[in-house]
């Protein structure tokens, strides 16, 4: 077994498998499902390390605070579920100083009050090494709307993103808006045409390839419609600093938070609130490509941000995402 997360993830589902009524989603989703008497509780916890999510030198405690309590609500918006209570632990540097400690929790406030998900305790501790927090938060099925999983994308879906992609690292990083609303409306005007669904954290390349691991397909997606509606003006702007293409940008920073979505739909695109949905692509039977504007199919390279990765010249080194 090479070392990579995906690998690791991989073992861990079949090493610790559960039993499947007491936990219903197990290990590989955005989210699992814990059977609690008769209701479903649905768990995720998110670890963001300082050099790898943020920078503490360059980015506020609260500023901080607020991205590790979003990028949880954003696993709850992959799975089209309603967030109800947060558990925030951190490893606090010793040379912090208490309102710096205070204003990490009060970066979470706002967000946590706008989505109705109270922080409702967790752990706290210290060394002499670099801020980590890690954010669980327990969530509960919609009424009337089950869970979507990553598992149901089926040959012919379209592939939809819930927003423009790239260069989030010039700032959107840290400020981004979880879907929550945005997917509880998709999946309430979709019901079982929603058919999967996951937050784009590492790079819609990469994403979309566990996405299509987990269904079990594989996925075309159409450059021009890619460059013409799914990339974002910060992807033009990271572009225009370094030279990397936008499109390149779109596919393989990360960092989005946006949705993506294995929809049975042909329109080209669907209004949510405050978001519109793009259809970029179609899921196909196995493999994954890029279809160009003359029509060439081109082998999709799938790479992104991966944690636990083997080093080597074309791994990312380490720093913000």
């Amino acid at each position: 077994m090479g070392k990579s997360e995906r690998s690791l993830v991989d073992w861990l589902r079949q090493r610790a498998g559960a039993n499947p009524f007491r936990v219903p989603i197990g290990i590989g989703d955005d989210m699992a499902a814990v059977r609690l008497g008769g209701n479903v509780v649905l768990v995720t916890a998110d670890m963001l390390m300082d050099g790898v999510d943020f920078r503490t030198a360059e980015h506020t405690p609260a500023q901080i605070g607020r991205k590790a309590l979003a990028a949880s609500l954003s696993d709850c918006a992959a799975m089209a579920v309603r967030p109800i209570a947060a558990l925030a632990s951190v490893a606090l540097p010793d040379e912090w100083s208490m309102e710096q400690a205070r204003q990490l929790v009060e970066g979470m406030l706002p967000l946590a009050e706008r989505h109705g998900c109270p922080l409702a305790g967790g752990d706290t501790n210290s060394w002499s090494h670099p801020l980590v927090i890690d954010v669980i938060v327990l969530a509960q099925p919609w009424p009337g709307l089950a869970p979507v999983r990553r598992t149901g994308a089926r040959p012919g879906d379209g592939v939809y993103v819930s927003g423009p992609l790239g260069g989030s690292l010039g700032g959107r990083h840290l400020t981004f808006e979880p879907r929550v609303l945005e997917a509880r409306q998709l999946a309430a005007r979709l019901t079982e045409n929603l058919h999967a669904m996951m937050d784009i954290s590492d790079g819609l390349a990469l994403d979309l390839s566990r996405l299509c691991g987990a269904s079990g397909v594989g996925a075309t997606l159409d450059a021009n419609t890619l460059e013409r509606t799914a990339v974002h003006a910060d992807a033009r702007a990271a572009s225009a600093a370094d030279g990397r293409a936008p499109l390149d940008h779109a596919l393989y920073d990360g960092e989005d938070f946006e949705l993506l979505a294995a929809c049975c739909c042909e329109d080209e695109t669907i209004e949510t609130g405050a978001c519109q949905w793009q259809r970029i692509g179609e899921f196909t039977s196995s493999g994954l490509a890029m279809r160009r504007a003359d029509g060439r199919l081109e082998p999709l390279e799938v790479r992104g941000w991966e944690h636990f990765r083997e080093e080597g010249p074309s791994s990312p080194s380490r720093g913000t995402r």
